[in-house]
């Protein structure tokens, strides 16, 4: 039972002490890196001496953890709570409009260009892959990771607005891709989600997207109203951070069971008390246990998570054709960040205006991570699921370890530029 969670643990503490004593890289980067690195060299030790069956068994470790259960229904509630609790409500609600636009419209326009571009990428392979599969992997890779993103903030200098506009799109969007991947697997695959194993019509969809992302919205008040009151009415920091974290783990549990959106609960919940909560209902001593108790729960789970995102190259197909789709799913999914986000935004200029680089700023800000890994991980046994998944392993890895070290240097070259 402590096995695995003992072999990450030490991994994340070898890895992260190398990266502070050598590399000197961002620790999302570094931790991913070494785990590629470690992968990469078990399958070499494996290819050499093949009576060893070291990336077997580091394999078969690896399919002991349901990477979308452990992500999806445990790790990503805590690590969207922790990160929305330092949301500042005044500037989000000064970026609505745009965090909204990108988090809904965005998110659906750079499905549509990701499916139609993998589609005819596919077929210029030869490889035939049903077009709402292709639109499953436009979804899986359009969501920018919470995780990373708000780790890539902690070390940026940007204006607030356009701060506040790529953390809130990064906690919301996920949200949104989430309900819409379900909708997707429901439409291909049918008799998902406990909708029978009718293929849903056009009202059936709409309704599945208004109960999971509005009733997310709800529970997620609902619950953060219910912790506040408590915690308004005692003065016990142990008993207020405990408070928090069933707020967390109860309230994603209600979600689970009501068939609502439990990343949007978590974000609105998070929001709620991270702006109000601390501000009416926690004295000075709370606040710092609160805040300092989730930044050690973000900053463990994180480096946990992106540890086995690092592994999970152990368990990709190294087809060629496979690996050459893959490689050019990366320009595919940054040409349709940039698009998902470009047009909306001007679509909007009259109404909210535009700094001149924000639109490369927060197409090359727009990192992927876990939350695409997880979902890839989730799909049906098919046949196209190893396609899908190497695809958005590339899209990933790229993102965090070239979009990740470079983004200052974009951000330095569009600040020159204005």
């Amino acid at each position: 039972m402590l096995e695995l969670p003992a072999i990450i643990l030490t991994c994340v503490s070898i890895f992260g002490f190398i990266n502070y004593r050598y590399l000197k890289l961002p620790i999302t980067v570094g931790l991913v890196l070494m785990a590629l690195i470690s992968a990469v060299l078990l399958l070499g030790v494996d290819s050499l001496v093949p009576d060893w069956g070291v990336s077997q068994t580091v394999q078969h470790w690896l399919d002991e953890i349901d990477f979308n259960r452990t992500l999806m229904h445990g790790m990503l509630s805590f690590l969207l709570f922790a990160g929305a609790l330092h949301v500042d409500l005044n500037s989000l609600l000064e970026s609505k409009v745009r965090v909204g636009v990108l988090a809904t419209v965005g998110v659906i326009l750079s499905t549509f260009i990701n499916g139609v571009g993998f589609y005819f990428l596919c077929n210029l392979f030869g490889l035939h892959v049903d077009f709402i599969l292709c639109l499953i992997f436009g979804v899986v890779v359009s969501p920018t990771d919470p995780v990373a993103v708000l780790a890539l903030l902690k070390r940026l200098t940007i204006p607030k607005k356009l701060e506040a506009t790529i953390g809130g799109e990064s906690l919301f969007n996920d949200g949104v891709a989430v309900v819409v991947y379900s909708i997707l697997v429901t439409v291909a695959f049918g008799g998902i989600s406990g909708h029978g194993s009718e293929t849903p019509g056009t009202g059936m969809v709409i309704g599945l997207f208004v109960q999971e992302a509005l009733g997310g919205a709800v529970l997620g008040m609902v619950c953060g109203y219910a912790a506040f009151l408590l915690m308004r009415h005692m003065d016990d920091y142990v008993i207020e951070v405990i408070t928090t974290l069933a707020l967390v783990t109860g309230g994603y549990a209600i979600a689970l069971q009501l068939h609502v959106s439990g990343p949007i609960a978590m974000v609105i919940a998070g929001v709620f008390i991270g702006n109000t909560g601390r501000r009416l209902a926690m004295n000075e001593e709370t606040r710092q246990h609160v805040t300092q108790f989730w930044h050690l729960i973000d900053e463990i789970l994180n480096a946990a998570l992106f540890v086995l995102i690092g592994f999970q190259i152990i368990i990709l197909t190294y087809q060629s054709s496979v690996l050459l789709i893959s490689i050019l799913c990366v320009p595919l999914a940054v040409g349709a960040r940039c698009l998902a986000v470009g047009a909306p935004l001007q679509v909007l200029r009259p109404l909210i205006g535009k700094q001149p680089g924000d639109i490369v700023i927060l197409t090359w800000a727009g990192l992927r991570g876990g939350i695409s890994v997880a979902l890839a991980l989730s799909l049906p046994d098919i046949a196209e699921k190893s396609l899908i998944l190497t695809a958005t392993y590339t899209v990933v890895v790229f993102s965090i370890l070239i979009q990740g070290l470079t983004i200052e240097n974009v951000i330095r070259w569009v600040q020159r530029k204005k």
